[in-house]
């Protein structure tokens, strides 16, 4: 026997846009076809939107796709992102890439007390 402590395992946290979540019961996955029901899109565009790495996307066992429960919000946000700027699938990683930073950013002010929506001091 040791005369050290014993290590506490750290949880498992996913980290979002604001903090971290920690599960406390397994949340269920969402099948391809409930994502693209819940879309209103034909599941081929919603496997595309995984080859680009616009949606994530794990494969079970039986090697079906599985999302998470968040996955329609996202293929929204695409679709509006889409359609109201006219932009390509290809660009559309990198405009979520930079609204998902910019998100961080005034997150990260709110926590600090500033304010990112004053106008600026010149």
């Amino acid at each position: 026997m040791s005369d050290r402590p014993a290590k506490a395992r750290p949880p498992q946290a996913r980290s979002t846009e604001v903090g971290v979540q920690y599960a406390i019961v397994p949340v269920p996955g969402l099948s391809l076809e409930t994502v693209a029901r819940r879309s209103g899109l034909h599941p081929d565009v919603i496997r595309r939107f995984v080859a680009l790495g616009l949606v994530d996307a794990v494969t079970d066992a039986s090697g079906r796709l599985v999302f998470a429960p968040t996955a329609p919000g996202a293929v929204a946000r695409i679709q509006r992102l889409r359609t109201g700027l006219c932009l390509n699938y290809a660009s559309l990683g990198l405009v979520l890439d930079l609204l998902d930073r910019i998100s961080l950013l005034e997150a990260a002010l709110r926590r600090a007390g500033m304010r990112s929506d004053l106008p600026p001091w010149t």
